[in-house]
């Protein structure tokens, strides 16, 4: 599987960096303790929002959803990250009610839904077949801004400039 390294901007990497990493979560009642310990809003029925990614161990990493990714991978490289939404039905059942790759700091392609579904069944947490929300995400070659492309738009939101077809945050395609 493709390992991401950090592409955002230098200095909120270096904000984050000797901070806590993300919570691990190995089982259904891990969401439950870190939606108490961390005081999110938890209601039957309702989804509890994190930022997550999967570090390079295959382990899903969440933490509130105002964090950064690099944060929440303690500076890391990682198989996937974006944002998460659990539902809590009861105690004992937590599913996964929606799930994307959106984070512009790491800029994942929709295939690292591979190592999520891998560390979601693994955990044995009910989720989609697929991220619920795909981003597709793009270096522009002129002004070096990330974009995530919408409706097939293939311009850079800063400078105009046509952005490739091909994910290209790296050389190693």
């Amino acid at each position: 599987m493709r390992s991401y390294a950090y592409v955002g901007p230098p200095d909120i990497r270096l904000r984050s960096l000797g901070k806590p990493a993300g919570r691990e979560i190995r089982s259904a009642a891990d969401v439950l303790t870190w939606a108490r310990d961390t005081g999110q809003d938890i209601r039957r029925g309702f989804p509890v929002a994190a930022t997550y990614v999967i570090d390079e161990e295959s382990r899903l990493l969440i933490a509130d959803r105002h964090s950064e990714h690099v944060a929440c991978a303690a500076g890391r490289n990682v198989l996937a990250a974006g944002e998460v939404f659990f539902v809590v039905e009861s105690p004992s059942s937590v599913h996964i009610d929606e799930i994307s790759n959106q984070s512009t700091g790491y800029c994942p392609r929709s295939d690292c839904w591979e190592a999520v579904a891998l560390a979601l069944d693994r955990i044995g947490l009910s989720h989609p077949r697929d991220f619920t929300t795909i981003c597709t995400f793009r270096k522009c070659g002129s002004c070096g801004e990330r974009n995530i492309v919408k409706d097939g738009w293939f311009y850079c939101d800063v400078c105009g400039e046509a952005l490739p077809e091909k994910w290209n945050f790296t050389d190693l395609e």
